[in-house]
C-alpha cells in the first residue's frame, strides 16, 4: 500500500479478542474493517506460546466463545495447540479472513481532528480509519528481566513465550527464571529430559490439583448430538467459578479448603523439610494468581531439580551467580518472567487529540479506562481486554464477549444516529476508577501480602477486575450515551461533562 487506505473500522491483533469483533462485526453489517496482526496466523497468545506442556488452567468448555462450542476437546482442560486449531477453525468458518492482514506490526496511530479519523502507519502501509479496536491484548510482550550480564550468557537463552524448538535440552544443564503460570507448566514437561535443572524461584506461588480428565469418544458424541448437554457442560463450570468470586474480591478466609488442598498438593510430592519450607508460600492464598498442576511439585522433589530461592546477583558467559556467591553452570537459560501487563505496550504507539500518547497520559497515574474499554481524550478507540478487565478465577472469553457487546452498540449507536465521534467524558472516567479502586482495596490483591504482576509501579491494580463477570456484563450490557460526548463532523450534539456517572 502506497497510499493511505481507507475503512470503517480498523481492529488490531487476532486473538480471541481481535477474532471476536470481527465476527460480530459482520454480523451486525459492518463490513468495512481489517484486522492487522503482527504474526502469520490467527491466536495470539495461543499461537505464540508454544512451550513444552503449554495448556489453559481455565476449563475447555469454558474457554471458548459461546457462540462457538467445541464438542471436540480432548480433556477438560485444553492443550494449547487444540486452541490453536479452534481459533483457526472459528476463523475459517467466520467468512472474515479476507479482511485480515498478516504479518503486519502496527507501529503508531495518531487521531487526525480535523478529518475526525485515526491515522494507522504499519509495516506495511497507512490505514485511516473511523474507529480504532484494540485487541492486542496485555500477554502480547515477553518481559525480559534486568539482570546483570543477561546479555553475556554464551549458551542458549530465550523467554517462554518465544520458545526455541531448534534447541535439544537433552541431558543439559538447564536454567529456568520464574515459577509462574508458564514454568510450573515447563518444568515437569522438560525435567525427565534435562541433565540437571535449576529452577530460580523469587516467591512460592500456591499450587491446587489439576482436576483434569480427558473426554472419552462417548462423551464427546454426547456432547456433539444431545441437545443441551454442552451448554449444561458449560453453565456448570460457569457456575463453579463464579462462586469463588468473595473469595478473592471480599472474604479471603472462605478460600481456606482451597488453601488446604494445595498444602496437601505440596505434601504428597514433597517429603524433604527444607524443599517443602522453600516452596511454601507466605501470602494470602489468591493474592497472586492460584496455579494448577499435578506433575510441578513431583518436578521439584526430582533428584536432577534444585529450587534456588537466593536472588540472582549475575549472569556470566556460562553460568549464573547468586548474591550468595554460589555460581552455577548452565547450558541453557529459559526466561519465563511474564509480560508487561500494566505497561500495555500498544498504549506507547496510540496518539490523542492533544498529541499526548496513552502511556504519557497514563505516566503518572496508572492505565484507566471507562469500563475497560474507552479513555478520555482518545476519540473512536475502543479497547478490548484493557484495564482492569484480567479475572483471577475464571476465563477471559467472557470478558471479552462483554467488552465487544459493548463496541457493537456503540457503533450501532453511531451508525443509526448519525454521530462521526464518541469520546468518553474525564468526569465520568474519573467517578468509574475511584469506585473501581476503593472496592479495589478489599480484594486480596491489595490486602494479601504479596508483589504481583496486577500491580503497576505505583502499587495499583490496574489488571483485575474487583466483581463478577456477571456484573461486569450487566454494565456494558447497552452503550451509555449519557457518559459521553457524541458528535457529528461539523459540530459537537452533545456535551455530557456534568452529567453524573
Amino acid at each position: 500500500m502506497s497510499t493511505s487506505t481507507h475503512v470503517e473500522h480498523l481492529i488490531v491483533g487476532a486473538g480471541f479478542a481481535g477474532l471476536c469483533a470481527a465476527i460480530k462485526l459482520q454480523e451486525d453489517g459492518e463490513r468495512n474493517f481489517v484486522v492487522i496482526e503482527r504474526g502469520p496466523d490467527v491466536g495470539g497468545t495461543w499461537r505464540d506460546n508454544t512451550y513444552p506442556g503449554a495448556a489453559c488452567d481455565v476449563p475447555s468448555q469454558l474457554y471458548s466463545f459461546s457462540f462457538a462450542r467445541n464438542p471436540d476437546w480432548s480433556s477438560s482442560y485444553s492443550p494449547q495447540a487444540e486452541i490453536q486449531a479452534y481459533l483457526k477453525k472459528v476463523a475459517g468458518r467466520s467468512g472474515t479472513l479476507d479482511r485480515f492482514v498478516f504479518d503486519t506490526t502496527v507501529e503508531d496511530a495518531v487521531w487526525d481532528d480535523a478529518a475526525q479519523r485515526w491515522t494507522v502507519t504499519t509495516s506495511g502501509g497507512t490505514w485511516s480509519a473511523r474507529t480504532l479496536i484494540a485487541g492486542a491484548g496485555g500477554l502480547s510482550e515477553p518481559k525480559m528481566p534486568e539482570i546483570e550480564g543477561l546479555e553475556t550468557f554464551q549458551g542458549e537463552v530465550f523467554h517462554s513465550a518465544q520458545w526455541n524448538h531448534d534447541v535439544d535440552l537433552a541431558g543439559k544443564r538447564v536454567a529456568i527464571i520464574g515459577t509462574g503460570a508458564s514454568s510450573i507448566q515447563i518444568v515437569p514437561a522438560v525435567q525427565k529430559a534435562v541433565g540437571h535443572l535449576d529452577v530460580y524461584q523469587r516467591t512460592a506461588p500456591w499450587v491446587i490439583p489439576r482436576n483434569d480428565r480427558t473426554y472419552g469418544d462417548l462423551e464427546k458424541k454426547a456432547l456433539r448430538w444431545v441437545p443441551g448437554l454442552q451448554r449444561a457442560y458449560r453453565a456448570g463450570v460457569y457456575a463453579s467459578k463464579e462462586v469463588t468470586v468473595p473469595s478473592f474480591t471480599l472474604w479471603p478466609k472462605i478460600s481456606k479448603p482451597a488453601q488446604t488442598a494445595a498444602i496437601k498438593n505440596m505434601k504428597k510430592a514433597i517429603k524433604d523439610p527444607a524443599l517443602r519450607e522453600k516452596v511454601t508460600p507466605h501470602f494470602t492464598f489468591g493474592c497472586k494468581r492460584v496455579l494448577i498442576s499435578n506433575d510441578y511439585y513431583p518436578a521439584l522433589a526430582a533428584d536432577n531439580v534444585d529450587v534456588v530461592t537466593d536472588p540472582i546477583a549475575k549472569v556470566t558467559g556460562s553460568s549464573i551467580v547468586t548474591a550468595d556467591g554460589a555460581e552455577r553452570e548452565i547450558d541453557v537459560l529459559i526466561v519465563a518472567t511474564g509480560f508487561y501487563t500494566t505497561e500495555l505496550p500498544i498504549a506507547q504507539h496510540v496518539v490523542g487529540k492533544h498529541g499526548l500518547s496513552l502511556a504519557d497520559q497514563w505516566r503518572d497515574s496508572g492505565m484507566a479506562a471507562y469500563k475497560g474499554t474507552t479513555v478520555p481524550n482518545f476519540p473512536n478507540l475502543f479497547f478490548i481486554v484493557g484495564p482492569n478487565v484480567g479475572l483471577g478465577h475464571s476465563s477471559m472469553v467472557l470478558m471479552i464477549e462483554s467488552q465487544v457487546a459493548y463496541i457493537r452498540d456503540a457503533l450501532r449507536t453511531m451508525r443509526t444516529q448519525g454521530y462521526d465521534v464518541v469520546e468518553v467524558d474525564q468526569a465520568a472516567t474519573d467517578r468509574y476508577n475511584d469506585a473501581l479502586q476503593k472496592r479495589m482495596k478489599r480484594t486480596v490483591w491489595s490486602a494479601g501480602g504479596c508483589d504481583s504482576w496486577y500491580l503497576d509501579s505505583h502499587g495499583k491494580n490496574t489488571t483485575l477486575w474487583p466483581y463478577s463477570t456477571i456484573d461486569f456484563r450487566r454494565r456494558l450490557a447497552s452503550f451509555d450515551t449519557d457518559a459521553y460526548t457524541l458528535s457529528t463532523a461539523a459540530r459537537p450534539t452533545q456535551d455530557r461533562e456534568d452529567v453524573p456517572a
